[in-house]
């Protein structure tokens, strides 16, 4: 793995050196300039839908970030700069940036909010993935990570406008508390994010996420297919009006937040 990798690297080099790169570079810039993908709107697509106002009622509440963590062996790492995260919480303002105007209460600014990947229909990521280390499946437009095919190179983490991804700086293995067998670990030099629990949906299970906030009391969590009318997601979108992240990029995002 580290000779693939650095064999990649000392190429990419080369490739700017000889001003082939100026592409690459590029396309960093055009992935967030594209339209949306072909299959945006295919039914079996999945949807997160957030309550932050049942988040909220629940004061200091982590159970979703440490249910998530827990399945998929994220690793704590107490240097801020080495953090990886899946789902946590941002100010308001920091998540939606757009929605902030000189009349914003200070109160709702530093409200806290979920954040996690939004899992674009029209994902940027994946566009600028060298190695297709990264990809959307078609069945369900789930953006995904096969981390046995990530070098390393950070394109998507400069690509995706949401900060969704984390690279491992060091060794995350030690990191890990309580190992959780259902989930491989990973190896230093990768990036890794929220993948919506797809090992979980494959058993007909839902995002342990969102199994933990029901069961913490809150249901601020919603999961589903918003194109099928009788989800519970798609009820959720027909009766209240949702935000969602930064949706000017033209990115699409299937992360929803109930207003």
């Amino acid at each position: 793995m580290d000779g693939r990798r650095r064999f990649l690297q000392l190429a990419g080099a080369s490739l700017v050196g000889a001003g082939i790169g100026v592409p690459v570079l590029g396309a960093l810039g055009r992935a967030r300039a594209s339209g949306p993908a072909s299959d945006a709107g295919r039914a079996g697509r999945r949807a997160m839908v957030v309550d932050p106002t049942k988040c909220l009622g629940q004061g200091v509440c982590n159970a979703c970030q440490m249910a998530c963590h827990r399945a998929h062996n994220v690793p704590r790492i107490d240097n801020p700069r080495h953090e990886i995260k899946w789902i946590w919480k941002e100010p308001y303002e920091s998540a939606f940036p757009d929605e902030i105007h000189a009349y914003t209460e200070d109160a709702l600014r530093e409200q806290p909010v979920v954040v996690l990947c939004n899992h674009c229909a029209s994902p940027p990521c994946v566009r600028v993935c060298p190695t297709r280390a990264t990809f959307k499946r078609e069945s369900d437009g789930l953006v995904m990570m096969d981390m046995h095919r990530c070098v390393g190179c950070r394109y998507c983490m400069a690509a995706c406008p949401y900060g969704a991804r984390s690279f491992n700086f060091v060794d995350p293995s030690p990191h890990v508390q309580g190992m959780h067998d259902g989930f491989p670990t990973r190896m230093k030099g990768v990036v890794e994010k929220c993948n919506f629990c797809a090992e979980r949906l494959a058993k007909g299970m839902e995002p342990a996420c969102v199994e933990a906030c029901r069961a913490q009391g809150a249901g601020a969590l919603s999961f589903g297919d918003p194109d099928a009318p009788g989800s519970a997601v798609a009820k959720l979108l027909r009766s209240r009006h949702a935000l969602r992240r930064k949706p000017s990029l033209g990115t699409d995002p299937n992360v929803f937040y109930l207003v």
